[in-house]
Parts: C-alpha cells; sequence; structure tokens
C-alpha cells in the first residue's frame, strides 16, 4: 500500500498546486470574514469615538454645565433635515445668541403626518468642525430610536453649552458662530445590521424647568 506524501518534496506538481490553492482560499476567506466582523464594529466604534473626542464636528456629551461663564456671546444656529422619512422637522427657532459656557435651551419640532407609527433615529454634527469638542450637550434625543404615532407631532428638548475652552483655541476663538445639524434617518437596530429597531415611545424630558409642549 502506498504512503500519502507528508513532506512537501514528495508531492507531484498538480498536489503541490493544489496545497497552494487551498491555502490561498483559506487566507481570502479568513480576510473576508474579519473585514466583515471590522465593518459591522467600525459603525458603533466610531460612533463611541467621535461622542468623546468631538472629532469630525460630533457634539459631545457632557455631565455637568461648566462653572466658569464668559461675557463674550456666541450666535448657535439650528438646522433640521430629514433622509428617507416622511416627517416634517425643524427647529423652533433659527438661532440663539448665547453666552460662552452658559447653558441654552432650544426645541426641535416632529410631526408624523401619515396613517402609521414611524421609528426615526436623529444624528448630529456641528460646523465649523473644530467647535466639536467645545459644543456640548447634557440632554438630547440623540442616537435613541423615537417612534411617532401617526398624526402626531413631539417637541425635542436640546440643552447645550459651548465649553469656554472655545474662546482659547486659535482655531476657534475667532468664529462668533456655531451651527448644530440634527438629521432623522429610519431608525436601525444596532445589534441586527439591516433591520429596524424596534418601536419605542418618545422619552420627553423636562430640563431645566421647561416642560416641552405636545401635541396631535
Amino acid at each position: 500500500m502506498s504512503q500519502t506524501p507528508t513532506s512537501k518534496d514528495d508531492l507531484t506538481p498538480q498536489q503541490q498546486m493544489a496545497r497552494r490553492n487551498k491555502k490561498v482560499a483559506m487566507i481570502c476567506v479568513a480576510t473576508f470574514v474579519g473585514m466583515i466582523g471590522a465593518a459591522y464594529a467600525a459603525v458603533p466604534l466610531y460612533k463611541l469615538f467621535c461622542q468623546v473626542t468631538g472629532f469630525d464636528g460630533t457634539v459631545r456629551r457632557a455631565e455637568t454645565a461648566p462653572t466658569r461663564v464668559l461675557d463674550r456671546k456666541i450666535t448657535v444656529r439650528f438646522d433640521a433635515n430629514i433622509r428617507e422619512l416622511p416627517w416634517r422637522f425643524q427647529a423652533l427657532q433659527p438661532k440663539q445668541d448665547i453666552r460662552i459656557g452658559d447653558t441654552g435651551l432650544t426645541f426641535f419640532k416632529v410631526t408624523n403626518p401619515t396613517d402609521k407609527p414611524i421609528t426615526g433615529r436623529a444624528l448630529y454634527n456641528v460646523v465649523p468642525e473644530q467647535a466639536g469638542p467645545y459644543f456640548q450637550k447634557l440632554e438630547c434625543f440623540c442616537f435613541t430610536s423615537q417612534t411617532i404615532q401617526p398624526g402626531q407631532t413631539v417637541e425635542f428638548p436640546v440643552v447645550y453649552f459651548v465649553d469656554p475652552q472655545y474662546a482659547d483655541d486659535p482655531e476657534t476663538k475667532g468664529k462668533p458662530e456655531i451651527t448644530l445639524s440634527y438629521t432623522f434617518f429610519p431608525a436601525v437596530d444596532d445589534d441586527k445590521p439591516g433591520q429596524v429597531a424596534a418601536a419605542t415611545t418618545p422619552r420627553i424630558v423636562d430640563p431645566l424647568g421647561g416642560a416641552p409642549s405636545r401635541g396631535l
């Protein structure tokens, strides 16, 4: 009975070619699986990175307001956008003039004019991008699935401030305006990419004693 060759030198050219093809195929499969996993992981990791660092104009989340308030004021403009949703979405104020370090409160209004409940999720950023690390929010409706019922109108509060270090940074201290932009997209389940997130009801907060109004 003949023995199966165990040394590379004992293999025929055809067997050597087959072994190389098999090795290349295994490497390709492993690389493909790794790329898919990295792609799914990249979205939440990138989102977390941006929230922590303010990179790419992403607004940072803060726990407390600053203790130092400057005499200098800055104009904050508000922008509202919709992508692939039949909603009406708008900022109730086009802009606010606020002292740097002071806490501001504004509202965004969403209306679902359709005859069925729809779930969306808002993402946000600021312009100029250099303002990202300094424009911080204490409360907002972003990154949370919001379900608006048929014909319902909901007002969402945003509580924010501009860190006093904005006035000291050479890249931002000469910029008198910041634009905060929100965009609502159809909600997608983070754990199941490609699937719409489960329906939730909007979490309406009551910041700084100001109660947001609601209507149908």
